[in-house]
């Protein structure tokens, strides 16, 4: 990227900054029409069992969901700010980048604190990384080389944009929840932009192996939080009986919804280095349900 390309995205960060105190409307209250997540998102729809929910358990998974997709993310920002204020080390303090990474750095944990406030404002109670996700989660961040740490991360912020952008045109979605995805978008959509050709100095230069491996790596940082959103304890604390087998039902749907709604950027990304190819395409399919 050129200089006066990240000096454009700094000036924007300054002068246009998004508070959430004041961006959301947290004063609003939720209607009984209001849903917290679009239906096609829930793990449940589309299911005939799902018919048998009342408005409320409906209403409550939705709640229950997007808590867990919001703590998720939060979470994972946390680490990559982790992985950020041991990187400006390496950089002097009148590079570009590192400006440009410092104002990603405060808008990282201002989006930490407004998903932080999100929840208590829906009053959830979002369940833990397993200890499977911490080991791996800070693995990644304390020990891989740059580069795979920032493809990692860009896969995570966009499987984010992507569900920041249903959440914005949910016709029924809560307007709270709508004014957190709308912020996070504007922000995030320079992240991304950023992060997108930094990688470029990667992914231009890389051979087929190279490619392989990046392709695996957002393909498993994809996966590796998508297994964060839908847990257990969500059934039981609805009251559903069997919540272990209304789990597994829950799980295999989401799977498929998972790949028709919330791919497509990625995939496009991906395909522009030439990620997609005999040794990750069958991966991309049976893992992901990806329509590569």
């Amino acid at each position: 990227m050129e200089v006066q390309e990240v000096e454009r995205l700094i000036k924007i960060s300054k002068d246009k900054p998004l508070l959430p105190e004041t961006f959301v409307p947290w004063n609003i209250p939720a209607l009984p029409e209001d849903e917290f997540l679009p239906e096609k998102l829930n793990s449940l729809s589309g299911l005939a069992f799902y018919d048998s929910l009342t408005p409320t358990q409906k209403t409550e998974l939705g709640r229950h969901e997007v808590v867990q997709v919001m703590y998720s993310y939060g979470w994972s920002e946390a680490l990559f700010c982790l992985f950020m204020n041991r990187y400006i080390l390496t950089l002097q303090p009148d590079n570009v980048e590192y400006k440009f990474l410092l104002r990603e750095l405060i808008e990282e944990f201002r989006h930490q604190e407004m998903f932080a406030q999100a929840i208590a404002h829906l009053n959830g109670k979002p369940i833990k990384p397993t200890r499977l996700h911490n080991f791996l989660g800070q693995f990644t961040v304390k020990f891989m080389p740059v580069d795979a740490v920032f493809m990692s991360c860009l896969a995570v912020e966009m499987m984010a944009d992507l569900y920041g952008n249903h959440l914005r045109k949910g016709p029924r979605v809560y307007p709270v929840l709508k004014k957190v995805a709308e912020l996070h978008n504007i922000e995030e959509g320079r992240h991304i932009h950023f992060t997108k050709a930094f990688l470029r100095r990667y992914t231009d230069k890389a051979g087929y192996v190279k490619r392989s491996f990046y392709s695996y790596l957002v393909l498993f940082n994809v996966l590796f939080m998508r297994t964060m959103y839908v847990k257990k304890e969500i059934f039981g604390r609805l009251g559903l009986e069997n919540p272990d087998q209304v789990y597994k039902m829950a799980n295999q749907n989401y799977k498929q919804k998972f790949g028709q709604e919330c791919l497509k950027t990625i995939v496009q990304f991906v395909d522009e280095w030439g990620g997609f190819n005999r040794s990750t395409r069958w991966a991309w399919r049976l893992f992901l349900k990806a329509n590569v």
